[in-house]
């Protein structure tokens, strides 16, 4: 986003700390935003500039008024009383308040670190079994059929937040499920005010290792690191850490295709 939806964005954020977060609100926000999805002719009334902006929040509360609750509500009135680059932004900024609901939430319950590991595990999962990653991303399943085979390899085994988030990833809005429950983790990093530092090893490392390298990249970067660790025999030797848009390789297979590329050159 971009400009004025940034700063409606941010608005909107402000009204999600006020409002008592519950257990529901992740899911009538997200709701919400499949509505707009769906209708365009409502996502451009309640985007649109030229319409006063007690105009948009009196037609909001008109449609929703009773039907979510007053946190739910609070947070979309605010949403709809800012100014929106593009329609579809409106839209876009209630699936992140979405998310940033479901990973309060779970803030609050002390179930942020268990959630942030239960993405990436689950992460891990699809990545690995691909019969299961092509059902999920298979728009010839229905909907319900995918998130009910997502439930069933969660249940009893994940937080409630983390199904939620999981099923949610399946509808993903034109993501796919991988991106999206990679958006969600940085989500829930950024709730602790952490960014994610993907380490790629040729073997586990151990608490200790883990312990200093996450405070060593959290003195290179200034902030907390969230640690998601990935064992990959490619690596050959030493650590790949991807933060961000960053790359740092200190493997023997990165220093080998050095030497390869200044032999061949």
């Amino acid at each position: 986003m971009r400009g004025a939806s940034n700063e409606s964005l941010a608005k909107a954020q402000e009204a999600l700390a006020s409002v008592t977060v519950t257990d529901e609100l992740g899911t009538e926000l997200f709701s919400v935003a499949k509505l707009l999805d769906g209708t365009g002719a409502l996502r451009r009334a309640l985007t649109d500039p030229a319409r006063p902006r007690e105009a948009r929040v009196a037609l909001v509360q008109q449609l929703l008024g009773g039907k979510i609750s007053t946190p739910a509500e609070e947070v979309v009135t605010a949403a709809v009383a800012g100014r929106w680059v593009s329609s579809r932004d409106l839209a876009d900024a209630l699936d992140q308040l979405s998310v940033e609901a479901e990973v309060a939430y779970a803030d609050t319950r002390r179930k942020l670190d268990d959630v942030e590991d239960e993405l990436f595990r689950l992460d891990r999962i699809v990545a690995v079994e691909r019969g299961l990653s092509d059902k999920l991303s298979d728009h010839n399943i229905p909907l319900t059929a995918r998130q009910q085979l997502l439930a069933g390899l969660l249940q009893g085994k994940a937080d409630a937040a983390t199904m939620r988030l999981a099923e949610r990833a399946v509808d993903g809005r034109g993501r796919s499920f991988a991106a999206s429950l990679r958006s969600y983790q940085v989500a829930a990093a950024a709730r602790r005010n952490a960014s994610i530092a993907t380490v790629r090893v040729a073997t586990d490392l151990s608490e200790a290792e883990r312990t200093r390298l996450a405070e060593a990249l959290g003195r290179q970067y200034g902030r907390d690191i969230q640690l998601n660790v990935i064992v990959d025999p490619a690596v050959v030797g030493g650590v790949r850490v991807d933060i961000g848009d960053e790359v740092i390789d200190g493997t023997i297979a990165a220093r080998l295709d050095e030497a390869q590329r200044r032999i061949a050159g």
